[in-house]
């Protein structure tokens, strides 16, 4: 399903950019072995895997909407990322691949713990009882003391290399810029993502700086920091756009008049 969304959007030339030419032909096999592998991540964030039997079932899988939908956008931002990716440069070389393998990697392994995060988050916010109850009648709370602490540093674990590996992979891109033929604005647009990466990456790496640094007070700022990333992305976004119609207008200047 994801191929064929792939297929579909490049069709339309969604996410094209003025001035960038896309380098990427049809849809490659790393590239569909990439959206086998995203499909089945959103497989394993199913709300659940059983129909529900009874009214009070659905009522306790429906919980677990907003966490899913939270997780399905995260999803979908990374893929869709790798998708631009894959349309602009077209390269499928050895960096490429095992640079891609390691995103699906991360992708796998994250999955059931940024479910968990946001499943709490969310329940959390709503007021949904969290927990497991024992065959023994023993109830363990879904989270226990100190296991604040170590969720955020799984969690920023996986945040930060899904954005490594996408600032490398814009790097390696950045290298190949002659191979590639870019141009000047199309140089700059590969900087500009490769920046992106690094910065929100950044954000992932104070979360776990500040859990590490600080220790259980200051769990809340880790997870708190995340936010973070509005402004920065707003900022990043002014800046190198505002650079980039000065380019797209002295590039004008200099093209005569037909």
């Amino acid at each position: 399903m994801t191929r064929t969304l792939r297929k579909h959007l490049a069709g339309r030339s969604v996410g094209s950019e003025r001035a960038f030419r896309w380098r990427g032909g049809e849809v490659s096999r790393l590239e569909g072995f990439t959206d086998a592998v995203f499909a089945f991540a959103v497989t394993l964030l199913v709300v659940s895997l059983e129909v529900p039997r009874t009214f009070t079932e659905l009522s306790v899988a429906m919980r677990g909407f907003f966490a899913f939908a939270i997780c399905f956008a995260l999803l979908f931002t990374i893929w869709y990322e790798h998708y631009i990716y894959s349309r602009r440069y077209g390269l499928d070389d050895t960096t490429v691949v095992w640079l891609n393998g390691a995103l699906i990697f991360v992708v796998l392994f994250y999955v059931y713990p940024l479910k968990f995060v946001f499943t709490e988050l969310v329940s959390a916010v709503l007021h949904f009882p969290t927990g497991v109850r024992h065959p023994d009648g023993i109830f363990e709370p879904a989270i226990g003391p100190g296991d604040n602490e170590r969720l955020l540093l799984i969690f920023g674990a996986g945040y930060v290399a899904v954005f490594a590996v996408f600032a490398l992979l814009y790097l390696h891109a950045y290298r190949r810029r002659q191979d590639l033929g870019l141009s000047e604005i199309e140089t700059f647009d590969t900087r500009s993502r490769l920046w992106a990466a690094l910065l929100t990456g950044l954000v992932g790496v104070l979360s776990i700086a500040i859990t590490l640094i600080f220790g259980p007070k200051a769990a809340g700022w880790g997870g708190w920091i995340y936010f973070a990333n509005g402004p920065i992305r707003t900022i990043h976004g002014f800046w190198f756009g505002r650079r980039r119609r000065a380019l797209e207008a002295a590039e004008a200047a200099a093209t005569p008049a037909a």
